[in-house]
């Protein structure tokens, strides 16, 4: 054979052998070099390149974007999404947009109660622009950032890789996964696994492949990805709005951005509220689109420049702040989605509230921390009667900003409030008092909210000042009322707002899962322990301590002055609604709701809430006044209570619903305990033609007190625990999923009655549940998530499955 020809065949032998087995003398490699990330890292660029971010968003007229908006987006919202929004999304990988893709992953946690120092802000959409950006901020690549071939595009993916990983091993056919081997824990230690430490990852944790404990995607969807992600994962950011919505938003711009002083200072205390809601127009028959309300260095008319600051209040350090109505290019998911709906009729109230008011307005407020993050202080000038209307105008979305915003996760941010609750509101017609607008203005200085330290170092020194700055406050609101309720003057069912008679945000419930936590317009589920009515200060230092200054990238103190604060704020609550009791019976009513309290507490509680002596003028006629004010209360909202959580508005048949109704009698006390916090239940009617219809089982889990920051378990009282079934789906992140036929309902009641241990609770999941490692996983998902959106196709969004239990 010619020498020259042996020598080429030679070569491109060895170079065909070295293409196809390349991953292996990879691994071959890694090996010998001890696992060195810093030695695989090389031989990748050897082989494909260097990384460097690639021009993925295309316009999309282009046909790769279509194939990316109608095939590939909508499996990875469906799959993918479930797990990966939002702050608590595992690496901060979020897979709700195609910039969050393109972004990649962290190997920083944005909750972390421990460290000292604040840390860097990684909000997407708002830190960074652009990928290149990111990079900066140590966000690392799971997609190809290499040579754009398919070998590479698959090899030097971690996406593509997770993906391939569970393909090629997939979960265990056992109902529970091995607790040893998968941890759900929500602050669980996270791998988080760059392209180089890969292989690594695949021989350590070989059934750790996307998605995380969960079945397989089906594999005509898994071969979509991979192809979409072989030719480059070419992608295409949300469209911009349509004719329509820009004129709307022209309209709406142009109210937020008047130059008179009163307009200024309106539009920044609307900014303020408002920065996390989903926004959107009122379009009949229509699939809304929904917008942020940020704050832009550019006017109407330009392309927004969005002012990061780390709180809504920080000074923007810019002449002049603009309001802009940005379009939303996230997934709409629903532990994050509060939907705001802007029509004609806010904007006149708005402009009849704030603008045609007759007040003035001499300078607007500074923005040193002090003065901005009380909003006693910076709001001073704006009319207490409108802040307030506009607050209840949409009550629930004001305390859901607390419930579903970054502050509201996990069991420490959330063990300050009682697992159920309602809520009521002072009526805002007694609000308009020059006396009573005085009188606050007076008392701002004893309402500074720990927001004003975004770094706090010593937390407990820090909250003795805030707590005696509270007890000043207390005594001289006790002082007050003793005088406005003098006799029991406004004591009746008539001090609380009932909603103009239309208005369904006059009574809200809230109800704890644990670590999460949801919020119901009306009066859901049998009486509760304790609720709490609140008037125009409590709620508004609720939003300004919980939502406007509360910072999820603060250091451990400012989180731990944030939670403790709280506490005077339920308790203050708790303490208006026991103003409507019979006075011999309000210690009694608190005694029972704390418990066991501490010597320091039981002080506060006499010294503090305990100083209002005036009696109700509430003739109470049993021995059981919380239970008859609970029905006066009813009967002033009845025209303003919905019915829809109601087990009796669902469709399926009487004999159906009384068979439902008994879960709540037959599960209490500590039998309770076996179940998890959110059951989902799916449940097909006996005509096959007609909807499932959903349901929600919640746990509720009951305390001695919720003072105790640490040790909750030693306040729990399990023997009082019991639960609450309503009609569709309540809460963001579901334990437990179960599907049954209308048929199977009475042998359903039989077997939960025989449910005594954690044996007997397995047996009923192997029955009706549908498991993590179910088979028919994915369909049931889509069939869940299909049904809730078509029951609220506006409040809803795709739940999140980061919490679904392993029994």
């Amino acid at each position: 054979m010619n020498k020259g020809l042996t020598k080429t065949f030679s070569s491109e032998y060895v170079h065909h052998v070295w293409r196809k087995n390349r991953r292996y003398w990879l691994i071959t490699l890694v090996s010998l070099f001890s696992g060195c990330t810093v030695y695989t890292g090389l031989h990748y660029d050897q082989i494909y390149g260097f990384a460097e971010p690639q021009p993925r968003l295309v316009s999309k007229q282009d046909p790769a974007a279509q194939h990316y908006l109608d095939t590939v987006r909508p499996i990875i919202e469906k799959r993918c999404v479930a797990c990966h929004a939002c702050y608590d999304a595992p690496c901060q990988l979020k897979l709700s947009s195609a910039e969050g893709i393109d972004r990649g992953a962290s190997k920083d946690q944005v909750y972390d109660g421990t460290r000292l120092l604040a840390d860097k802000l990684t909000r997407m959409f708002v830190d960074a622009q652009t990928t290149a950006e990111w990079r900066d901020k140590a966000f690392y690549p799971v997609l190809n950032e290499r040579a754009q071939t398919k070998e590479a595009n698959l090899e030097a993916g971690v996406m593509a890789r997770m993906l391939q990983l569970k393909q090629a091993h997939p979960l265990p056919t056992t109902p529970q996964l091995d607790a040893d081997k998968w941890d759900f824990a929500l602050d669980r230690d996270q791998q988080c696994p760059d392209i180089e430490q890969m292989t690594s990852y695949e021989k350590d944790h070989a059934l750790w492949g996307m998605p995380y404990g969960l079945p397989a995607i089906p594999k005509p969807e898994h071969d979509i990805l991979i192809d979409w992600l072989a030719k480059g994962a070419i992608m295409a950011t949300m469209p911009e709005p349509n004719a329509t919505d820009a004129k709307k938003i022209e309209h709406w711009e142009a109210f937020l951005n008047g130059d008179e002083l009163k307009q200024q200072l309106t539009s920044r205390y609307l900014y303020e509220h408002l920065f996390l809601s989903s926004l959107y127009f009122d379009e009949p028959d229509t699939t809304p689109r929904y917008y942020r309300i940020v704050r832009s260095a550019t006017p109407p008319g330009q392309a927004i420049e969005p002012i990061g600051t780390r709180r809504p209040f920080d000074d923007p350090k810019v002449k002049r702040v603009y309001y802009r109505l940005m379009p939303d290019r996230e997934t709409i998911v629903d532990k994050t989605h509060m939907p705001y709906r802007l029509d004609a009729q806010r904007l006149e109230n708005w402009q009849t509230w704030f603008i045609d008011s007759n007040y003035q307005v001499s300078a607007l407020p500074g923005y040193h921390p002090d003065v901005a993050s009380n909003p006693m202080r910076a709001f001073h000038d704006l009319p207490i009667d409108s802040r307030y209307r506009f607050l209840l105008d949409e009550a629930q979305n004001t305390i859901m900003n607390f419930i579903k915003g970054p502050v509201c996760r996990g069991q420490l941010a959330l063990n300050v409030i009682n697992d159920r609750f309602w809520v009521f509101f002072v009526d805002p017609d007694l609000m308009k008092s020059a006396r009573l607008s005085q009188f606050i203005n007076e008392q701002a200085v004893n309402l500074d909210l720990p927001a004003e330290k975004d770094t706090v170092v010593l937390p407990l020194s820090n909250w003795l000042n805030y707590s005696h700055a509270e007890r000043r406050f207390l005594k001289a609101k006790s002082e007050f009322m003793n005088k406005v309720f003098q006799d029991g003057e406004h004591l009746t069912p008539n001090l609380i707002w009932d909603g103009d008679g239309v208005n369904q945000n006059a009574s809200l419930t809230i109800i704890r899962h644990f670590d999460s936590a949801s919020v119901m317009q009306g009066l859901v589920g049998k009486p509760p322990k304790t609720a709490w009515i609140i008037d125009y200060t409590l709620l508004e230092r609720i939003h300004y301590l919980l939502t406007a200054g509360f910072d999820v990238y603060g250091n451990f103190g400012h989180q731990l002055l944030t939670r403790m604060y709280m506490d005077f704020l339920r308790m203050e609550g708790e303490s208006n609604f026991l103003t409507l009791l019979p006075e011999e019976s309000r210690s009694k009513a608190l005694q029972s709701w704390y418990q066991g309290a501490s010597k320091e507490l039981n002080d506060y509680l006499d010294t503090g809430v305990g100083q209002f002596h005036q009696p109700t003028a509430i003739r109470y006629r049993t021995e059981d006044p919380k239970a008859e004010l609970y029905d006066l209360l009813k009967q002033r909202l009845a025209k303003v209570l919905p019915d829809n959580y109601e087990v009796d508005s669902s469709q399926l048949t009487e004999t159906s619903k009384a068979l439902l109704k008994k879960l709540e009698v037959n599960i209490s006390g500590d039998r309770a305990t076996l179940f998890p916090e959110l059951t989902f239940i799916m449940i097909e009617q006996t005509d096959p033609t007609a909807t499932p219809q959903l349901f929600t089982l919640m746990r509720n889990s009951a305390h001695k007190n919720v003072s105790s920051l640490f040790d909750e378990t030693d306040n729990r009282d399990t023997a009082k625990d019991n639960m609450t079934l309503i009609h569709g789906l309540v809460g963001s992140y579901p334990s437990a999923f179960w599907h049954l036929q209308e048929s199977d309902l009475p042998r359903l009641v039989d077997t939960i009655s025989a449910v005594e241990s954690e044996s007997g609770y397995r047996q009923l999941l192997d029955q009706y549940g549908i498991r993590r490692t179910a088979q028919d996983f994915w369909s049931f998902s889509d069939r869940l998530n299909q049904q809730y959106m078509q029951m609220r196709p506006i409040e809803g969004g795709l739940l999140d499955y980061n919490r679904i239990e392993n029994r």
